[in-house]
């Protein structure tokens, strides 16, 4: 479903993001396509090991988010009440965007590959596909912020 490539090259476009003071909006779009991301290569991994039991699924989705959201609180990245839009954090709202996002790229890539008799059209397209989503929304959010909070 998901290739651990795509998960790596998103995790350093969090990193990145991160270090050079992107706006935690546009940094959560590529941080809730990690965990997306991260939960999809586990429950396939689950699959693939034949490892199956009792609400898998949603035990690795909370595991997860737990792993990815909790520690961000005493780390003081979310939490702030000055750092909202629309009363929930930048960094959270972006999270949830950013994964939206993410699975829409999954479902494009199966799409694409479905309508060309199960071949991919680009090398690299599972990693391309969420690559290029994930860039234009953060280009778009960019634009959106400039035109909104003009500095």
């Amino acid at each position: 479903m998901v290739c651990p490539v795509c998960t790596i090259a998103v995790g350093v476009g969090v990193g990145v993001l991160r270090e050079f003071g992107v706006d935690d909006i546009i940094t959560g779009l590529w941080y809730g396509a990690l965990i997306v991301s991260s939960i999809a290569w586990m429950i396939n991994w689950l699959n693939k090991k034949n490892i199956h039991f009792l609400f898998r699924k949603i035990l690795v989705i909370i595991v997860f988010l737990a792993i990815f959201i909790l520690p961000l609180y005493p780390m003081k990245v979310i939490g702030n009440p000055f750092n909202t839009v629309c009363g929930i954090d930048r960094l959270l709202f972006g999270v949830i965007i950013g994964a939206i996002i993410f699975i829409l790229a999954v479902f494009s890539d199966k799409y694409l590959r479905k309508i060309n008799e199960d071949k991919i059209l680009i090398k690299y397209q599972k990693v391309l596909i969420p690559l290029i989503y994930l860039s234009i929304a953060s280009l778009l959010t960019y634009l959106i912020l400039k035109i909104a909070c003009p500095a």
